[in-house]
């Protein structure tokens, strides 16, 4: 994506709000959804999907404020996990268990590389965003990012609903297989995540398409399917060693599971690697707060019982850590609940994030979602709800870079 700066009559460079573009859907989305074996339907089109409007962008909000912030970010949060490795305290804060500190701070030490994550943030255009969380382990809404969106952008051109002049910053696909080629895959990688959760699956076997471009060999299995070997090695359903796995299961569960009473053993190299569960877990956003006060990417956040949380004079949104979709995510304004999602996680530990308003589109609300693939900033997933909370109906809205 080429970056043309353009500056107002004082040399200041101008940015313009983001901006929610109503447009017509291609004449062939039921075609692309026959194709990507998604569900259609002739009143509702794709679940999850809707390209009715799209999101526009400029070039000088993608590279300085997005990109920016999102690998100024990802710095930080390596420094996170150094700190974790050698302060005890960080790990109690976001409930591991001791028995895997050393497996995590190994892992870290040994340079154990990682592959992909998306920072989720509110963003607005006008001034630098404002990081709402880490998905450092176990993102979704790849496939839509990578492919589904950019096949949109090409056909919307072709059809004249898109002028030809303009972008999108979409260059996930190319740099995970990229990636692939040197993150040191010496034998089969395995790839794996609950079969029975049809995203995560399809999730996977667009990661193994990508490794397989990188000259990879590869091999999916359900994670009920891993066995354990007399040799305490996780093996796949033609007892076949595990040497090397990707997994789209949360670190947090594989832990608190006999499966990860094993892990130590197993002699496997993870992708995403064990330290990267410091960083998928929403207690980084009050640890981030803490060693960074005052970033501009940062809202103030507190671990709810410490009592600098009094700091929050606003509004604030209460998440649990170990939270997923939006579940049980709770908007408090004058210690009243405003909004509030429900859940399984209802026992918490929870944190305390200032409240910070996503832009407001006649009712639709955007998070942008900044796709960081060995720790690079490489493009962009927008999804938006009707409600202030982003829970797991929320649609995938495409964007484009304005010319």
């Amino acid at each position: 994506m080429v970056l043309d700066h353009s500056v107002d009559a004082s040399g200041q460079q101008q940015h313009d709000s983001v901006k929610r573009v109503i447009t017509t859907p291609r004449s062939s989305l039921r075609d692309a959804a026959l194709k990507h074996q998604f569900e259609f339907s002739l009143e509702t089109g794709i679940p999850f999907w809707d390209e009715s409007a799209y999101y526009t962008f400029s070039h000088q909000q993608i590279e300085e404020h997005i990109i920016k912030s999102a690998e100024n970010i990802e710095n930080m949060c390596f420094q996170v996990v150094e700190r974790a490795i050698t302060d005890e305290t960080i790990f109690q804060k976001i409930g591991i268990d001791r028995c895997y500190w050393d497996l995590i701070a190994n892992s870290w030490n040994d340079k154990e590389r990682n592959l992909l994550g998306r920072m989720d943030f509110a963003y607005n255009g006008k001034g630098l965003p404002k990081l709402l969380e880490y998905n450092a382990d176990t993102p979704t809404t790849l496939y839509e990012s990578s492919i589904f969106q950019w096949e949109w952008f090409e056909e919307s051109i072709d059809q004249g609903l898109l002028s030809s002049s303009g972008d999108q910053f979409n260059n996930i696909h190319e740099k995970i297989v990229e990636a692939f080629k040197t993150i040191g895959i010496e034998s089969i990688l395995h790839l794996t995540a609950n079969k029975d959760i049809e995203d995560d699956w399809g999730t996977i076997e667009y990661i193994a398409d990508c490794a397989i471009e990188a000259g990879l060999l590869t091999h999916l299995i359900d994670i009920t399917d891993i066995g354990l070997g007399d040799d305490d090695r996780f093996s796949d359903t033609d007892g076949k060693p595990i040497a090397e796995l990707y997994k789209l299961y949360p670190w947090e569960w594989i832990l608190a599971e006999e499966f990860g009473k094993n892990v130590y053993r197993s002699q496997c190299k993870f992708i995403e690697p064990p330290w990267r569960c410091v960083l998928s877990n929403k207690g980084l956003l009050p640890i981030l707060w803490e060693m960074f006060e005052g970033h501009p990417n940062l809202l103030p956040a507190y671990f709810t019982g410490d009592p600098e949380i009094e700091k929050i004079k606003s509004s604030s949104v209460k998440k649990p850590i170990f939270g997923r979709q939006g579940a049980n995510i709770a908007i408090e304004r004058n210690g009243q609940i405003i909004d509030s999602r429900d859940g399984p996680y209802t026992n918490g530990p929870f944190i305390k994030q200032e409240f910070y308003s996503l832009p407001d589109f006649k009712g639709h609300f955007p998070v942008v979602g900044c796709w960081v693939v060995a720790s690079r900033a490489v493009g962009l997933g927008v999804r938006e709800d009707t409600n202030l909370i982003t829970g797991n109906k929320a649609n995938f809205i495409p964007h484009i870079v304005e010319n």
